[in-house]
This record gives C-alpha cells, sequence and structure tokens, in this order.
C-alpha cells in the first residue's frame, strides 16, 4: 500500500493530500458508516462516461457525468464506487480539486487525463503541479476481462501480449498511466493498492457481491 492511513471512522485517505494542510478528503469503506451517506456530497449521475462536470455549489446529484470538479471552498465533490477506481485530484497552486469515477469504460476514454485538462481549461492550473491519490478498486489479482475490453485498454499496457483472450487488467495502473500522460509527475500520484473484490471485510465489490446499491464514497473538499 502506498502513503495511506485509515482513520478512526474507518476513511482511507493519502498523507500527500493531509500534508497540503487546505483540504480534506477520504476514500469510503464499507465500514465507514455516516460517510457514506453524507447528505452535503456534490455528486454526479454517473455513466461510465468520460464528462467532466463543474460545480459552484449545491448537494446532491448535480449532473451526469463521471469527474466533478471545483475551486469553491466547503464544496465536497465525491464518486460513489464499489470495484471502479476512484481518483482525488488536487491542484496545489490554484486550489481546485477533481474526484473522478474510472470504471473500464472510462478509462478506455480516458477520463483522468479529460479532469487534468478540464482543471487546466477551468482554472489555469498546471498538470506539474497537481497530486492525485487513487483509491481502493478491484485489483489485477481479480479483475480478469474479454478480449473487447483488453482491446480498448491496450494502448496503456504496450508491453502486454497477452491480451487479445482473457486476461486480468490493473485498472489503477491504467489511470496512473494516464495522469502521467497529462503532465502529473509520478511522484506525485499516489495509489493506495487496495483490492475491493480480496477484501471482503472492508469493501463493497459489485463484482463479488452483485449489490448494485452498495456503494462507498470518495470525496475531496478545499476548507
Amino acid at each position: 500500500m502506498g502513503p495511506f492511513l485509515k482513520s478512526r471512522q474507518n476513511v482511507y485517505q493519502a498523507l500527500p493530500l493531509l500534508e497540503t494542510g487546505w483540504l480534506e478528503h477520504g476514500f469510503g469503506t464499507r465500514l465507514s458508516g455516516e460517510w457514506n451517506e453524507r447528505p452535503d456530497l456534490a455528486t454526479l449521475r454517473q455513466t461510465h462516461s468520460d464528462i467532466c462536470v463543474c460545480v459552484t455549489g449545491g448537494a446532491g446529484r448535480l449532473g451526469t457525468g463521471d469527474a466533478i470538479i471545483t475551486d469553491v471552498p466547503g464544496v465536497r465533490v465525491g464518486v460513489r464506487t464499489a470495484d471502479c477506481v476512484p481518483i482525488l485530484l488536487v491542484d496545489q497552486q490554484r486550489r481546485a480539486v477533481a474526484a473522478i469515477h474510472a470504471g473500464w469504460r472510462g478509462t478506455a476514454a480516458a477520463i483522468s487525463p479529460k479532469a487534468v485538462r478540464e482543471l487546466q481549461a477551468r482554472f489555469g492550473a498546471d498538470p506539474a503541479g497537481m497530486l492525485a491519490a487513487i483509491g481502493p478498486a478491484i485489483g489485477p489479482c481479480c479483475y480478469e476481462v474479454g478480449p473487447e475490453v483488453g482491446a480498448r485498454l491496450g494502448e496503456w499496457f504496450p508491453e502486454r501480449k497477452d491480451l487479445a483472450g482473457r486476461a486480468r487488467i490493473d485498472l489503477a495502473e491504467a489511470n496512473r498511466r494516464q495522469l502521467v500522460s497529462a503532465g502529473v509527475p509520478e511522484a506525485q500520484i499516489h495509489t493506495a493498492g487496495l483490492c475491493t473484490f480480496c477484501c471482503a471485510g472492508e469493501f463493497h465489490s459489485w463484482r463479488r457481491d452483485r449489490q448494485t446499491g452498495a456503494r462507498m464514497v470518495n470525496a475531496v473538499w478545499i476548507v
């Protein structure tokens, strides 16, 4: 596991984001209680897309898409996951943040780089100054896909020669590589390395449990 710790509320946090001193964040677990039910969350109707939505206030579902960004203090942006990759993106200079939901379709559509570009376009953010935290998601130990998915993700794994058949894919690594391609320094991208499928006592997993309504909240906001 990368530089992550778990709070007494059973929420994972990335130490580099904690060290900024001007934001709050966390990756929920199935044990997070009120964190996963918080009424002040600004979120989206997630559709496994590459759509980024900018918000300036409010709570609840504020649009349709899979990345939500803001630079307004106090606006708690978040996404819900149960195997897909949650990513929290922070621009340190402009003090802007993003929460990203990246399943295989969103990853294939490069939603992570698009969120980086949206922060640039909206707020003048510089990728070289961004921090990224990639939270718990289904790992390559458990995520087997067919050739139709492998073909869509093969661009990010040029070293792989086995994607024409059933293969295991590391979605978190694909997003890490995409963030690097968008200009975020490798040293500023931090991955939890926790598999939601393996850790049944700690995380919801759609693929394991088929509980379509059980999700975990991953959120970030400027204080």
